[in-house]
């Protein structure tokens, strides 16, 4: 239970279902400050606390914060600076997904010997005769099977997705029949440990290899300015390059080992084909032979049709049969079948490629 109108319309909803149902929040790191101007981590504000813990004393269940604080720091946290100094764009949500919602506290829920772990994620989990599915929520705006796509077989057999069945107005319009008070409470969107939301203050305070600056290059090698670090840029990003060009121009990709940001024009830009690697495919299995899918590469973009061909050791092909903007290492590919989730693993960069 984060305090939001989601997780607390997925409790109302498993006790109105009859499950004995207990609420647990995690107490997540933050940034260390001095006093009243110390950041907080957005996601157990004592704001955020107090609104989860009203609801679970509304719906008549217990309640308990989880202390994570030091392994989120050194899981989610480093793993967010890391990626940043190897010139790669990580998404630490989908990290804390991974290591923590279900690794971390999934096995704490067992260990209560709760039988799921229910959480507030547009998603929906499906039981068929050779074994679960993930597939995409009721509502396509909310749809947040992207960032589960590493849910095992395992894993499946004991997670709800309760407000995966509704569309957001509907949760909301839940949250008023239930009487909840934060039935119309905003969301928040940014980085929980950022306490400014600003990730490039917080790289140049813990990271100097991120915040080194560097020539900016085209793809002939021409010097064209002087970039700040390479973690403050992103591929395809066009403007703040401060650069001089008779075209406009875009972040094609970057060169650690040199600290070099290449920039080149839309078209350079353009991608069809993609190297991704750590693949999880939700049956457990990879497929026998390439397979077709819809692509996506990012939690907002649009899916794309192509091909997905099984490399091994974890890695596959995708081939998109349209140029895509955007491929960025670090972040996530998923495959889809319509709304069914075949699978997703991490885009590599062009050192894992060779």
């Amino acid at each position: 239970m984060s305090g939001g109108v989601d997780s607390s319309v997925a409790a109302a909803l498993l006790v109105e279902q009859g499950y004995e149902v207990i609420g647990m929040m995690l107490r997540l790191w933050s940034e260390p400050g001095i006093g009243a101007s110390a950041p907080l981590n957005r996601c157990c504000t004592p704001d955020q606390m107090a609104d989860a813990r009203r609801v679970a004393g509304l719906l008549g269940i217990p309640f308990y914060v989880v202390d994570v604080q030091d392994y989120f720091r050194a899981t989610i946290v480093q793993f967010f600076i890391e990626e940043h100094e190897k010139g790669r764009t990580p998404n630490p949500c989908i990290e804390c997904n991974r290591q923590i919602r279900f690794s971390y506290l999934l096995e704490r829920a067992l260990a209560l010997d709760a039988h799921y772990l229910a959480t507030g994620h547009y998603a929906r989990v499906g039981e068929t005769p050779s074994g679960f599915e993930l597939r995409q929520s009721k509502d396509p705006a909310k749809d947040q099977s992207y960032v589960l796509h590493m849910l095992t077989q395992e894993q499946l057999a004991h997670v709800k997705f309760p407000v995966g069945d509704y569309t957001k107005p509907e949760v909301r319009q839940l949250a008023q029949k239930f009487g909840l008070s934060v039935a119309s409470k905003d969301e928040s969107q940014d980085l929980c440990f950022l306490g400014d939301g600003d990730y490039r203050r917080f790289l140049r305070e813990y990271s100097e290899k991120a915040s080194a600056p560097g020539p900016i290059l085209d793809t002939t090698g021409r010097e064209l300015g002087q970039h700040e670090g390479l973690a403050f840029y992103t591929i395809g990003q066009r403007k703040g390059l401060g650069i001089a060009a008779n075209q406009p121009m875009f972040v094609l990709r970057k060169d650690v080992a040199r600290n070099v940001l290449v920039v080149g024009t839309r078209e350079q830009l353009g991608r069809q084909s993609l190297l991704v690697r750590d693949v999880n495919w939700i049956s457990g299995e990879a497929p026998p032979q390439p397979i077709p899918a819809q692509i996506k590469i990012r939690y907002k973009a649009k899916r794309v049709a192509g091909m997905v061909e099984i490399l091994g050791d974890g890695r596959i092909q995708a081939t998109c049969h349209e140029p895509v903007f955007g491929v960025t290492a670090g972040q996530t590919a998923v495959f889809y079948d319509n709304d069914k989730v075949l699978g997703g693993g991490i885009i590599a960069d062009r050192e894992d490629v060779l």
